[in-house]
């Protein structure tokens, strides 16, 4: 049976998205935890198997596979039994790539904003212009959903990506369920997932209870 080893950190957005895929697919992970804060991803083993020492790294019977969308695009086309989770069909995939960069480059980038500077240098304050800049991808994402799901009306990889940034920020920068219908609607589709909260909810929980808890400690040491 095929082993797939996943170095991962729970309450890292990219490896909870990868955690989610395997869900949809129905494959079992062996996950070993890489812990950022003590800097276990700058060791001379973990670099030698991704150089950009970033989580998360698939390691399928020796095959490395680093950073999360190219993960899930490997499990879709080598394990999935059809390629719903990922289209063959160009146009399709074409706009699941547009949402995939979307994602890392603007969901995921300004959660980043926000989080690293109070995980990694004591900040404890988040900039106005930066929690505006995040509403202001909740507005981009909002404008995306013209369907059920952000490519279509059935669930992708994209939802992943997508689910596992914005479950994390907003529970440091709320989002106004009036303002933002059609994100809840989408949140809650996913969230009916059978595997969703053990893939994602926990740990985007996790996350934003962590980087508040932070803030305050910081703010206490200033």
């Amino acid at each position: 049976m095929t082993k797939l080893i996943l170095y991962t950190l729970h309450v890292s957005p990219p490896c909870r998205a990868v955690e989610l895929c395997a869900k949809a697919l129905g494959l079992e992970l062996e996950q070993k935890t890489v812990n950022l804060l003590t800097k276990e991803h700058l060791t001379p083993e973990f670099m030698k198997m991704n150089p950009q020492h970033t989580v998360p790294v698939l390691d399928d019977n020796g095959t490395i596979v680093c950073e999360s969308h190219a993960i899930m695009i490997y499990l879709v086309s080598k394990y999935g039994k059809d390629d719903s989770l990922y289209s063959k069909e160009l146009v399709k995939q074409a706009k699941l790539n547009a949402a995939l960069h979307f994602e890392s480059g603007v969901l995921f980038a300004r959660s980043r904003f926000v989080f690293e500077p109070i995980l990694f240098a004591g900040g404890s304050e988040i900039p106005a212009d930066r929690a505006e800049y995040v509403q202001k991808a909740y507005q981009l994402l909002e404008d995306t959903l013209v369907d059920d799901y952000v490519v279509g009306n059935s669930l992708t990889i994209a939802d992943f990506s997508c689910v596992s940034s914005v479950s994390s920020i907003m529970g440091v920068i709320p989002m106004d369920k009036a303002k933002f219908p059609k994100i809840y609607g989408w949140l809650d589709r996913l969230k009916a997932l059978p595997y969703y909260e053990e893939a994602n909810g926990s740990g985007a929980e996790q996350v934003a209870q962590f980087v508040l808890s932070q803030k305050e400690k910081n703010a206490q040491k200033a």
